[in-house]
Protein backbone atom coordinates (compact mmCIF):
# COMPACT_ATOMS: atom_id res chain seq x y z
CA UNK A 1 0.00 0.00 0.00
CA UNK A 2 1.32 3.62 -0.70
CA UNK A 3 0.22 6.30 1.59
CA UNK A 4 2.66 9.21 0.45
CA UNK A 5 4.61 9.15 -2.71
CA UNK A 6 8.70 9.01 -2.12
CA UNK A 7 11.80 7.66 -3.86
CA UNK A 8 11.32 3.63 -4.54
CA UNK A 9 14.77 3.62 -2.85
CA UNK A 10 13.06 4.63 0.53
CA UNK A 11 10.90 1.68 0.04
CA UNK A 12 7.32 3.57 0.10
CA UNK A 13 5.18 0.26 -0.35
CA UNK A 14 4.69 -1.21 3.13
CA UNK A 15 2.24 -4.70 3.69
CA UNK A 16 -0.10 -4.80 6.07
CA UNK A 17 -3.12 -6.76 6.62
CA UNK A 18 -7.14 -5.85 5.79
CA UNK A 19 -10.06 -7.18 5.54
CA UNK A 20 -11.33 -9.22 2.22
CA UNK A 21 -12.83 -6.98 -0.03
CA UNK A 22 -16.84 -6.88 -1.26
CA UNK A 23 -17.57 -6.79 -5.04
CA UNK A 24 -20.35 -4.15 -5.61
CA UNK A 25 -23.48 -5.34 -7.68
CA UNK A 26 -21.65 -5.12 -11.07
CA UNK A 27 -18.34 -6.56 -9.74
CA UNK A 28 -16.37 -9.56 -9.50
CA UNK A 29 -13.85 -10.61 -6.28
CA UNK A 30 -10.51 -11.78 -7.40
CA UNK A 31 -8.30 -13.85 -5.95
CA UNK A 32 -4.67 -12.23 -7.22
CA UNK A 33 -2.04 -14.98 -8.07
CA UNK A 34 0.41 -12.47 -10.73
CA UNK A 35 0.30 -8.92 -10.79
CA UNK A 36 2.61 -7.16 -13.26
CA UNK A 37 5.11 -4.94 -12.31
CA UNK A 38 4.95 -1.92 -14.30
CA UNK A 39 6.72 1.20 -14.83
CA UNK A 40 3.54 3.87 -14.66
CA UNK A 41 3.24 1.84 -11.02
CA UNK A 42 6.49 3.16 -10.46
CA UNK A 43 5.55 6.61 -11.54
CA UNK A 44 2.86 6.45 -8.90
CA UNK A 45 5.21 5.80 -6.08
CA UNK A 46 7.39 8.10 -6.90
CA UNK A 47 4.89 11.04 -7.49
CA UNK A 48 5.55 11.62 -11.09
CA UNK A 49 1.78 11.05 -11.45
CA UNK A 50 0.08 13.01 -9.12
CA UNK A 51 -1.69 10.82 -6.49
CA UNK A 52 -5.56 10.76 -6.78
CA UNK A 53 -6.33 8.38 -4.05
CA UNK A 54 -4.55 7.68 -0.46
CA UNK A 55 -3.69 5.05 0.52
CA UNK A 56 -3.88 3.56 -2.65
CA UNK A 57 -2.23 -0.42 -3.98
CA UNK A 58 -0.89 -0.14 -7.07
CA UNK A 59 -1.07 -2.96 -9.27
CA UNK A 60 -2.98 -3.59 -12.90
CA UNK A 61 -1.85 -6.38 -14.54
CA UNK A 62 -3.87 -8.41 -12.22
CA UNK A 63 -4.60 -12.30 -12.91
CA UNK A 64 -6.34 -14.30 -10.86
CA UNK A 65 -9.94 -16.65 -10.08
CA UNK A 66 -12.77 -15.27 -9.38
CA UNK A 67 -13.55 -15.77 -5.78
CA UNK A 68 -16.95 -14.04 -5.91
CA UNK A 69 -19.57 -12.19 -8.08
CA UNK A 70 -22.06 -9.19 -7.13
CA UNK A 71 -25.57 -9.78 -7.79
CA UNK A 72 -25.87 -8.22 -11.22
CA UNK A 73 -22.90 -9.81 -12.64
CA UNK A 74 -23.16 -12.64 -14.81
CA UNK A 75 -19.78 -12.97 -17.76
CA UNK A 76 -18.16 -14.80 -14.95
CA UNK A 77 -18.17 -17.87 -12.53
CA UNK A 78 -16.45 -18.29 -9.49
CA UNK A 79 -12.89 -20.40 -10.15
CA UNK A 80 -12.71 -18.97 -13.82
CA UNK A 81 -9.19 -16.99 -14.90
CA UNK A 82 -9.74 -13.36 -15.29
CA UNK A 83 -7.04 -10.69 -15.89
CA UNK A 84 -7.50 -7.21 -14.35
CA UNK A 85 -5.80 -4.32 -16.54
CA UNK A 86 -5.39 -0.42 -16.32
CA UNK A 87 -8.76 0.63 -17.48
CA UNK A 88 -11.10 0.14 -14.92
CA UNK A 89 -14.05 2.04 -15.68
CA UNK A 90 -15.48 5.04 -18.28
CA UNK A 91 -18.72 6.88 -18.42
CA UNK A 92 -20.46 4.85 -21.44
CA UNK A 93 -21.69 8.38 -23.00
CA UNK A 94 -19.42 10.73 -23.90
CA UNK A 95 -18.37 11.11 -27.43
CA UNK A 96 -15.28 9.34 -26.99
CA UNK A 97 -17.24 6.66 -25.57
CA UNK A 98 -20.10 6.33 -27.97
CA UNK A 99 -17.85 6.27 -30.86
CA UNK A 100 -15.41 3.13 -30.14
CA UNK A 101 -12.65 5.91 -27.99
CA UNK A 102 -13.20 5.20 -24.45
CA UNK A 103 -9.30 5.25 -24.22
CA UNK A 104 -10.40 9.07 -24.18
CA UNK A 105 -13.12 9.36 -21.94
CA UNK A 106 -12.61 12.19 -19.06
CA UNK A 107 -14.43 10.30 -16.54
CA UNK A 108 -12.43 7.34 -17.07
CA UNK A 109 -10.99 5.46 -13.55
CA UNK A 110 -7.60 3.17 -13.77
CA UNK A 111 -6.79 0.24 -11.34
CA UNK A 112 -4.09 0.90 -9.31
CA UNK A 113 -4.63 4.88 -9.22
CA UNK A 114 -8.45 5.73 -8.72
CA UNK A 115 -9.04 2.47 -6.95
CA UNK A 116 -6.95 -0.38 -5.59
CA UNK A 117 -4.95 -2.61 -7.57
CA UNK A 118 -3.38 -5.99 -7.46
CA UNK A 119 -0.38 -5.42 -4.98
CA UNK A 120 -2.69 -7.58 -2.68
CA UNK A 121 -3.96 -11.40 -2.18
CA UNK A 122 -7.59 -9.91 -3.64
CA UNK A 123 -8.70 -7.00 -5.62
CA UNK A 124 -12.44 -6.28 -7.03
CA UNK A 125 -13.06 -4.90 -10.18
CA UNK A 126 -16.19 -4.13 -12.42
CA UNK A 127 -16.91 -7.30 -14.44
CA UNK A 128 -17.70 -5.80 -17.42
CA UNK A 129 -13.74 -4.52 -17.62
CA UNK A 130 -12.44 -7.75 -16.76
CA UNK A 131 -10.99 -10.26 -19.49
CA UNK A 132 -10.79 -13.82 -20.18
CA UNK A 133 -7.67 -15.63 -20.06
CA UNK A 134 -6.29 -18.13 -22.46
CA UNK A 135 -5.17 -20.98 -21.35
CA UNK A 136 -2.06 -21.49 -23.63
CA UNK A 137 -0.67 -18.92 -20.54
CA UNK A 138 0.07 -19.19 -17.24
CA UNK A 139 -0.50 -16.79 -14.39
CA UNK A 140 2.68 -15.14 -14.62
CA UNK A 141 2.99 -15.30 -18.48
CA UNK A 142 -0.48 -13.58 -18.58
CA UNK A 143 -0.09 -11.02 -16.11
CA UNK A 144 2.29 -8.84 -18.56
CA UNK A 145 -0.10 -9.03 -21.39
CA UNK A 146 -2.53 -6.84 -19.08
CA UNK A 147 -0.94 -3.50 -20.02
CA UNK A 148 2.51 -4.01 -21.33
CA UNK A 149 1.00 -6.03 -23.87
CA UNK A 150 -1.93 -4.19 -24.32
CA UNK A 151 -0.07 -0.88 -24.69
CA UNK A 152 2.21 -2.19 -27.28
CA UNK A 153 -0.34 -3.47 -29.13
CA UNK A 154 -1.99 -0.36 -29.51
CA UNK A 155 1.37 1.65 -30.20
CA UNK A 156 2.40 -0.46 -32.77
CA UNK A 157 -0.72 0.06 -34.92
CA UNK A 158 -0.35 3.95 -33.95
CA UNK A 159 3.14 3.49 -35.35
CA UNK A 160 1.29 2.44 -38.54
CA UNK A 161 3.92 0.37 -39.68
CA UNK A 162 2.76 -1.43 -43.20
CA UNK A 163 3.31 -4.82 -43.98
CA UNK A 164 6.80 -6.28 -44.28
CA UNK A 165 7.97 -2.68 -42.96
CA UNK A 166 10.46 -1.86 -40.22
CA UNK A 167 10.02 -0.54 -37.18
CA UNK A 168 12.23 0.79 -34.45
CA UNK A 169 11.91 0.28 -30.85
CA UNK A 170 13.37 2.96 -28.48
CA UNK A 171 13.96 1.22 -25.06
CA UNK A 172 13.18 -2.57 -24.34
CA UNK A 173 11.65 -3.57 -20.90
CA UNK A 174 8.02 -5.08 -20.23
CA UNK A 175 5.80 -3.97 -23.10
CA UNK A 176 8.93 -3.28 -25.80
CA UNK A 177 9.82 -7.15 -25.65
CA UNK A 178 5.92 -8.58 -25.90
CA UNK A 179 5.70 -5.92 -28.99
CA UNK A 180 8.66 -7.28 -30.76
CA UNK A 181 7.22 -10.83 -30.71
CA UNK A 182 4.03 -9.22 -32.09
CA UNK A 183 5.97 -7.29 -34.76
CA UNK A 184 7.93 -10.15 -36.17
CA UNK A 185 4.78 -12.37 -36.27
CA UNK A 186 3.69 -10.02 -38.46
CA UNK A 187 6.73 -10.09 -40.82
CA UNK A 188 8.01 -7.07 -39.70
CA UNK A 189 11.59 -6.37 -39.52
CA UNK A 190 12.74 -4.72 -36.01
CA UNK A 191 14.77 -2.68 -34.71
CA UNK A 192 15.86 -1.73 -31.37
CA UNK A 193 17.89 0.89 -29.74
CA UNK A 194 18.35 0.48 -25.75
CA UNK A 195 21.03 0.83 -23.07
CA UNK A 196 21.25 -2.62 -21.14
CA UNK A 197 23.35 -5.12 -22.71
CA UNK A 198 20.83 -7.82 -21.03
CA UNK A 199 18.23 -5.93 -23.00
CA UNK A 200 20.20 -5.73 -26.00
CA UNK A 201 20.84 -9.55 -26.03
CA UNK A 202 16.92 -9.94 -25.15
CA UNK A 203 16.16 -8.52 -28.04
CA UNK A 204 18.38 -9.95 -29.91
CA UNK A 205 17.10 -13.33 -28.97
CA UNK A 206 13.74 -12.58 -29.26
CA UNK A 207 14.52 -11.81 -33.29
CA UNK A 208 15.68 -8.08 -33.76
CA UNK A 209 17.29 -7.30 -37.24
CA UNK A 210 19.48 -4.62 -35.41
CA UNK A 211 20.68 -3.69 -32.03
CA UNK A 212 22.25 -0.69 -30.71
CA UNK A 213 22.68 1.45 -27.89
CA UNK A 214 20.04 4.45 -26.81
CA UNK A 215 22.62 6.69 -28.78
CA UNK A 216 23.03 4.83 -31.96
CA UNK A 217 21.92 5.99 -35.74
CA UNK A 218 19.89 3.06 -36.86
CA UNK A 219 21.55 1.31 -40.55
CA UNK A 220 18.39 2.22 -41.98
CA UNK A 221 15.22 4.71 -41.89
CA UNK A 222 11.47 3.17 -40.10
CA UNK A 223 8.43 3.21 -41.28
CA UNK A 224 7.24 4.04 -38.11
CA UNK A 225 8.56 3.71 -34.52
CA UNK A 226 7.80 3.63 -30.86
CA UNK A 227 9.03 5.16 -28.08
CA UNK A 228 8.78 3.26 -24.85
CA UNK A 229 11.17 5.08 -23.24
CA UNK A 230 9.97 8.00 -21.13
CA UNK A 231 12.45 10.02 -21.87
CA UNK A 232 12.15 13.30 -24.21
CA UNK A 233 15.43 13.95 -24.84
CA UNK A 234 14.99 10.62 -27.43
CA UNK A 235 12.34 12.38 -29.63
CA UNK A 236 13.94 14.22 -31.88
CA UNK A 237 16.42 11.08 -32.31
CA UNK A 238 13.43 8.70 -32.99
CA UNK A 239 12.52 11.40 -35.64
CA UNK A 240 15.31 11.63 -37.58
CA UNK A 241 15.72 8.02 -37.83
CA UNK A 242 12.13 8.10 -39.46
CA UNK A 243 11.92 7.13 -43.32
CA UNK A 244 9.43 9.91 -44.74
CA UNK A 245 6.19 9.76 -44.39
CA UNK A 246 6.77 7.67 -41.08
CA UNK A 247 4.99 7.76 -37.87
CA UNK A 248 6.61 8.31 -34.18
CA UNK A 249 4.14 6.95 -31.57
CA UNK A 250 4.73 7.37 -27.98
CA UNK A 251 4.05 5.10 -25.26
CA UNK A 252 4.74 6.46 -22.23
CA UNK A 253 1.62 7.69 -19.47
CA UNK A 254 4.76 10.10 -18.32
CA UNK A 255 7.49 11.65 -20.30
CA UNK A 256 10.35 14.25 -19.36
CA UNK A 257 10.49 17.32 -21.11
CA UNK A 258 10.84 16.90 -24.97
CA UNK A 259 13.26 19.28 -26.60
CA UNK A 260 12.45 21.89 -29.63
CA UNK A 261 11.91 20.76 -32.94
CA UNK A 262 13.79 21.55 -36.01
CA UNK A 263 10.62 21.57 -38.83
CA UNK A 264 13.02 20.91 -41.95
CA UNK A 265 15.29 18.50 -40.12
CA UNK A 266 12.70 16.78 -38.24
CA UNK A 267 9.13 16.93 -38.87
CA UNK A 268 9.04 17.59 -42.92
CA UNK A 269 8.44 14.88 -45.55
CA UNK A 270 5.07 14.04 -43.41
CA UNK A 271 6.69 12.68 -40.04
CA UNK A 272 4.16 12.50 -37.92
CA UNK A 273 4.04 11.58 -34.33
CA UNK A 274 0.91 10.93 -31.61
CA UNK A 275 1.12 9.81 -28.15
CA UNK A 276 -0.56 6.57 -26.62
CA UNK A 277 -3.27 6.99 -24.26
CA UNK A 278 -4.40 4.27 -22.09
CA UNK A 279 -6.23 1.45 -24.19
CA UNK A 280 -10.00 0.39 -25.27
CA UNK A 281 -11.45 -2.91 -24.14
CA UNK A 282 -11.45 -3.82 -27.86
CA UNK A 283 -7.56 -3.29 -27.52
CA UNK A 284 -7.32 -5.68 -24.91
CA UNK A 285 -9.49 -8.78 -26.79
CA UNK A 286 -7.41 -8.09 -29.56
CA UNK A 287 -4.03 -8.26 -28.14
CA UNK A 288 -4.80 -11.44 -25.91
CA UNK A 289 -6.39 -13.50 -29.15
CA UNK A 290 -3.29 -12.89 -31.14
CA UNK A 291 -0.96 -13.11 -28.27
CA UNK A 292 -2.70 -17.02 -27.79
CA UNK A 293 -2.56 -17.61 -31.63
CA UNK A 294 1.31 -16.65 -32.15
CA UNK A 295 1.73 -17.57 -28.68
CA UNK A 296 3.65 -14.93 -27.41
CA UNK A 297 6.17 -16.17 -24.97
CA UNK A 298 6.67 -13.02 -22.09
CA UNK A 299 10.17 -13.34 -20.12
CA UNK A 300 9.17 -13.03 -16.67
CA UNK A 301 11.23 -12.24 -13.59
CA UNK A 302 9.40 -13.64 -10.51
CA UNK A 303 9.68 -11.98 -6.83
CA UNK A 304 7.12 -12.58 -3.67
CA UNK A 305 4.45 -9.64 -3.28
CA UNK A 306 6.60 -8.33 -0.57
CA UNK A 307 9.10 -8.02 -2.67
CA UNK A 308 6.91 -5.29 -4.27
CA UNK A 309 9.36 -2.11 -3.24
CA UNK A 310 12.71 -4.42 -4.39
CA UNK A 311 10.53 -5.76 -7.80
CA UNK A 312 10.33 -1.43 -8.50
CA UNK A 313 13.61 -0.58 -7.60
CA UNK A 314 15.24 -3.25 -10.08
CA UNK A 315 12.50 -1.52 -12.64
CA UNK A 316 13.70 1.86 -12.47
CA UNK A 317 17.84 0.32 -12.77
CA UNK A 318 16.87 -1.80 -15.31
CA UNK A 319 17.95 -4.57 -13.22
CA UNK A 320 16.36 -7.14 -15.38
CA UNK A 321 14.84 -8.04 -18.48
CA UNK A 322 11.22 -8.65 -19.83
CA UNK A 323 8.78 -8.56 -17.17
CA UNK A 324 8.80 -8.45 -13.26
CA UNK A 325 5.91 -10.23 -12.07
CA UNK A 326 4.34 -10.38 -8.24
CA UNK A 327 3.59 -13.58 -6.92
CA UNK A 328 0.95 -13.48 -4.17
CA UNK A 329 0.45 -16.05 -1.34
CA UNK A 330 -2.46 -16.53 1.05
CA UNK A 331 -4.38 -13.62 3.29
CA UNK A 332 -5.32 -10.58 2.92
CA UNK A 333 -2.13 -8.54 2.56
CA UNK A 334 -1.97 -5.17 0.73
Amino acid sequence: MLSVPAPIESAPLRCETRPVPSPANDEILVRVSACGVCRTDLHIVEGELPLVSSPIVPGHQVVGRVERVGSDARRFRPGERVGIAWLRQTCGACDPCRTGRENLCARAAFTGYHADGGFADYAVAPERFAYAIPPVFGDAEAAPLLCAGIIGYRALKRSAVPVGGRLGIYGFGSSAHVTLQVARARGLEVFVCTRGPSHRELAGRLGAAWVGDVGDAMPVKMDGSILFAPVGDLVPLALRNLARGGTLALAGIYMTPVPSLEYERDLFYERSITSVTASTRADGEELLAEAARIPIRPETTAFPLEEANRALALLKRGGFAGSGVLLTGSGSRV
